[in-house]
């Protein structure tokens, strides 16, 4: 898709390390709002998230900020010639076809033989460069699109709804693992999912969107706001806590089970069955 005008210019005093920026922002089609009066902005080592049910307008807030589409109301900013590395909800694969991962690394864009060693050993499955994708697991394969997209070393980091298809110690550690990238890169990193546990608390900031923007802070403070209460319901106060105490030991890359040299902790690890297993 053809990226929208850049509206730099709309937005005066955005600060150096901001990547892109909404204010005031909606988008109008068929006489009614999908969303408005989105405020928001995106920073060089900055964890965004944006949660909501289906049809809030995460993936249209997301457009609005990467200048995909032009907003009908307000402004938005974008860095000039920002790279933007993008890890889809879902992919159109023929998946009756063989395609090894080094070959689907490039199947948008083109990286080096390097920046591809690089990128799988980065998300820890150099090891499945010459695999098929189609036998992929769950885990392994969302780590294969994390690695396609951050191979050329992007300065901002979109991913929808990257755990897919993975258990939930498995979520923990691709979590874990976003925020690594995150720090090694210094890139910004919008999340968009409908998870109402681990994603929050691997965030900087969470905006609760539907339509509009319900709350939007720490995920701490956002998990405590009334509109988000009754947006998602009372059970997810709780969302956090559970986060944060699978969050205090690591999990085996291939196993799920916690690493030996860390703290034994009794929780139980679920398994999804074959394709979804532990990343």
């Amino acid at each position: 898709m053809k990226p929208a005008a850049d509206t730099s210019s709309k937005l005066a005093l955005v600060e150096p390390e901001t990547l892109v920026a909404l204010k005031g922002a909606g988008l109008r089609r068929s006489d009614r709002w999908l969303v408005r009066d989105i405020n928001l902005s995106i920073s060089r080592g900055e964890i965004v998230t944006l949660i909501g049910p289906n049809g809030s307008g995460k993936s249209t807030t997301a457009k609005l900020a990467l200048g995909t589409i032009a907003p009908d109301k307000g402004a938005s900013f974008r860095r000039r010639n920002l790279t933007v590395g993008y890890v889809p909800q879902s992919l159109n694969i023929d998946w009756t076809v063989p395609l090894r991962i080094d070959r689907f690394m490039r199947l948008t864009s083109s990286p080096s033989d390097a920046e591809i060693d690089r990128a799988l050993d980065r998300v820890g499955i150099a090891h499945l460069k010459k695999a098929e994708v189609r036998t992929l697991s769950g885990g392994e394969f969302q780590r294969a699109l994390i690695a396609r997209a951050i191979a050329r070393g992007p300065e901002l980091l979109v991913l929808d709804e990257p755990v897919q298809g993975v258990d939930h110690s498995g979520q923990v550690a691709l979590y874990r693992l976003i925020s690594e990238i995150r720090d090694e890169l210094n890139c910004g990193v919008l999340l968009i999912s409908h998870d109402l546990h681990v994603v929050m608390a691997a965030s900087d900031t969470v905006i609760c969107l539907n339509g509009h923007i319900c709350c939007q802070g720490a995920p701490s403070s956002v998990v405590q706001n009334p509109d988000y209460l009754r947006l998602f319901g009372t059970h997810a106060a709780d969302a956090i806590a559970i986060y944060e105490h699978q969050h205090d030991h690591s999990h085996g890359l291939d196993s799920g089970e916690p690493d030996p040299d860390h703290e034994h902790c009794d929780h139980d690890h679920q398994s999804l069955g074959p394709g979804h297993g532990h990343v």
